[in-house]
């Protein structure tokens, strides 16, 4: 049961409601028939959503077209520039060409104290040539061809033909680039002056010559030999001649696919032979297919194995000899030396010069190691030209050795 008082306070406040309501409903009716009248042709609110006075997608498109059209806002300067597009990435930079300087800093910075020490002192002295020994040996030069060095360099400076420090460290290089340039470094390169002319009789029906020259490259395990003939197939090819390569490392794993490899980088076709095969049939039937396809120059790869010194050199004479039968000439037997071993690549090429005469040696690595000086023991002590040196890892980085640049690299 309700209370008098209740009720009567109720109504009130009931009929109070009732009066503000029409208000609100009135104030409310025409605040959103202003709103619609702005929204023409849009869907009411679906029930159980809230109704928002925030612009929509299109509304914002629309907004923007409408600004971009509009005046600009006072100070704010009227521009017609289109939007700046991205940079366009630049090209990747050439691989820098393999140089002495360039690739040589081990080496020269071995050097480069003792030299700079030589240079600071106002006179020559004990100690002058103390420095000048070390240096030499150290860079691995060798007993024999540092003291003969030092000798003649003694003799001129007594005889006031030297005169100071640093005239004595242009004669040694004088010297040096001398005795570096004795030999000939040349290559057997088809059309060159140092390719061998044909045998008498050596000719097609046309009368033209058709020997097939033949390049043996020899040497230890691990020194390089099938990158070096991978890159010495890229140089010729790259100048005109027409190449075949011949897997002849039949006993080393993986060799064949390596020289495959290096094949096909360098554009050169290649013969290959059973694993454990013999390397001498294959040589042959490279120098076979050479005349038949008409290819100028074959680039065969050898075994290294030292683990039996007689049967290496038994297997190298084969090949020589085979690699020599007409229509092949061997032309270059190049002994592949690992710059990194310094005296100790002496050695093991010793044990090929038992086998086969060799023409000249390519010494890989150089731009690994600070004893660059072992390329003056190996002509002094081998009787060797040097007629490669590889600079660097990539297929161009095989240069022909330049005394002058060498020399001029070191110090």
């Amino acid at each position: 049961m309700i209370e008098p008082t209740l009720v009567a306070s109720g109504s009130d406040v009931l009929i109070g409601v009732v009066i503000a309501v029409p208000v609100l409903i009135v104030g409310g009716g025409v605040a959103i028939g202003l709103r619609l009248r702005g929204r023409a042709g849009k869907s009411a609110v679906p029930p159980g959503e809230v109704a928002s006075d925030a612009p929509t997608d299109v509304e914002l498109s629309r907004s923007a077209q409408a600004t971009r059209g509009a005046a600009p806002p006072p100070g704010e300067a009227e521009t017609d520039q289109a939007p700046v597009p991205a940079p366009e990435p630049e090209p990747e930079a050439a691989p820098e060409p393999a140089t002495y300087r360039g690739r040589l800093g081990k080496a020269r910075g071995l050097l480069s104290g003792y030299v700079v020490a030589v240079r600071s002192r106002g006179k020559i002295d004990a100690t002058t040539w103390d420095e000048l020994e070390e240096a030499l040996i150290r860079a691995d030069v060798g007993v024999g061809a540092t003291d003969g060095l030092l000798t003649d360099l003694r003799g001129r400076v007594r005889s006031g033909e030297i005169g100071g420090p640093d005239a004595l460290v242009d004669a040694l290089k004088a010297d040096l680039v001398a005795m570096l340039s004795t030999a000939d470094a040349s290559l057997a390169v088809p059309g060159s002056r140092a390719a061998p002319s044909p045998p008498d009789g050596d000719t097609d029906a046309d009368g033209a010559a058709s020997p097939v020259d033949v390049w043996l490259f020899v040497g230890v395990n691990g020194v390089g030999k099938t990158t070096t003939v991978g890159k010495v197939a890229n140089r010729l090819a790259g100048s005109g001649t027409k190449v075949l390569l011949a897997a002849g490392d039949t006993f080393r794993a993986a060799a064949g696919e390596q020289l495959a490899m290096w094949a096909s980088r360098a554009d050169a076709d290649i013969v290959r032979g059973a694993e454990g095969g013999d390397p001498s049939s294959v040589v042959f039937d490279a120098v076979q297919r050479a005349e038949a396809k008409g290819y100028a120059v074959v680039l065969a790869d050898t075994a290294g194995r030292l683990h039996n010194k007689v049967n290496l050199i038994k297997e190298l004479e084969k090949i020589r000899r085979v690699a020599g039968r007409p229509p092949g000439r061997v032309v270059e037997v190049l002994l592949v030396l690992d710059a990194t071993t310094g005296q100790n690549g002496l050695a093991q090429a010793k044990v090929f010069l038992e086998a086969v005469e060799v023409t000249g040696v390519v010494l890989t690595k150089l731009d690994g190691t600070a004893k660059g000086g072992i390329v003056v023991a190996i002509q002094r002590e081998l009787g060797l030209p040097v007629k490669l040196v590889g600079l660097g890892e990539g297929i161009d980085d095989l240069v022909d050795f330049d005394a002058a640049a060498f020399v001029d690299a070191l110090f």
